[in-house]
């Protein structure tokens, strides 16, 4: 017989069993329904009383992550990591994000430079840390030499030269530069870049996302894997906040997170990576099913498993064709998207 649950007690007040799993699951759903504050209050409640909950503290993480409280979310992340609590990819996944957040990139490099030494990177994420790698490097040189500077006059600025540049360290070099500047200056030579056919997707992502950032409202017209939009910086969603990949998200983890967290895992980073490369546009097709089957299949078979197409495609009350379709593309835009950086 299991024996009753003990109540906790912690500075002289009684908590009875299973409060801090009404906490979690009150948190968590106010985290869904974007009440960042009330999730917050809710989950340092459950933190409390479960104190190394990885659900718990996952949640916090993300519900300071989402009220712009940065700090507390870089703290209980690295507090996570340090002692080993949650899947530890996941977690250095969200520990970066907020990084990038505070714009701490010297910490990112110190970060991956330590995995890689390590030889712990999953092959399937090596792609992924070494652009995060790449990127942070130039940006925390750039740092280093702004503090060092006295700041110059106002000059005309220079061209950026983009399309002149072949290699995509070189152009990232330049672009990382304008994180820091007003961007304003650069537009209608970055609008160029945006809407010409041999840009890369990457950067056209992260140029698009600075426009966004620096509140840019003119139409701007971009140009990617032969699809052409008209947008406006600032109307758009924020690149991890895309709905279509929410959608999927969401119905991968219904079927997974619980059953299959591995698994789960390494799909979320493929959706992701091909999500961030095909900003600002909806892939085709619309079904939301179709993709999460396609992510599905594609991961077993990137993790050397053999997927059952047949019963996937049943089990997302999908076609195999659809399936296909999507695979297609997905494999089109990972081809295109990742040369060695």
């Amino acid at each position: 017989m299991k024996k009753r649950e003990k109540a906790k007690r912690i500075d002289n007040i009684i908590f009875f069993p299973g409060i801090e799993k009404r906490l979690t699951d009150k948190g968590l759903e106010s985290l869904h329904n974007k009440k960042f504050q009330e999730a917050i209050t809710l989950l340092e409640e459950a933190k409390e009383l479960d104190p190394e909950n990885d659900e718990i503290l996952i949640g916090l993480v993300l519900a300071y992550f989402e009220a712009a409280s940065f700090k507390k979310a870089k703290k209980l992340a690295n507090e996570m990591l340090l002692k080993g609590i949650g899947d530890y990819f996941q977690m250095v996944d969200l520990y970066l994000t907020v990084l990038i957040q505070l714009h701490e990139y010297q910490e990112i490099v110190s970060t991956i430079e330590a995995l890689l030494e390590e030889k712990e990177i999953p092959p399937e994420k090596h792609d992924h840390f070494l652009t995060i790698l790449q990127f942070s490097r130039r940006m925390a040189e750039n740092r280093n030499l702004d503090i060092n500077e006295i700041e110059p006059k106002e000059e005309t600025p220079q061209r950026l030269n983009l399309l002149s540049i072949n290699n995509l360290n070189e152009q990232m070099l330049l672009v990382s530069n304008l994180a820091e500047k007003n961007i304003r200056p650069y537009v209608p030579e970055i609008e160029e870049y945006l809407n010409a056919e041999t840009g890369h997707p990457f950067l056209k992502t992260i140029l698009l996302t600075l426009l966004k950032e620096q509140e840019i409202e003119r139409e701007i017209t971009i140009t990617k894997f032969t699809q052409q939009k008209t947008v406006i910086p600032t109307q758009l969603p924020e690149v991890r906040l895309q709905p279509r990949m929410s959608e999927i998200k969401t119905l991968l983890e219904n079927r997974l997170e619980s059953t299959d967290p591995v698994l789960f895992e390494n799909i979320i980073g493929l959706v992701e990576r091909i999500f961030f490369m095909s900003y600002p546009f909806e892939i085709q097709p619309e079904n939301t099913a179709t993709w999460a089957a396609a992510f599905h299949i594609l991961a077993q078979e990137y993790m050397g498993m053999e997927p059952e197409i047949k019963e996937t495609a049943k089990e997302y009350r999908v076609t195999q064709q659809e399936i296909e379709q999507a695979r297609t593309q997905i494999e089109l835009i990972e081809k295109i998207s990742y040369p060695n950086i």
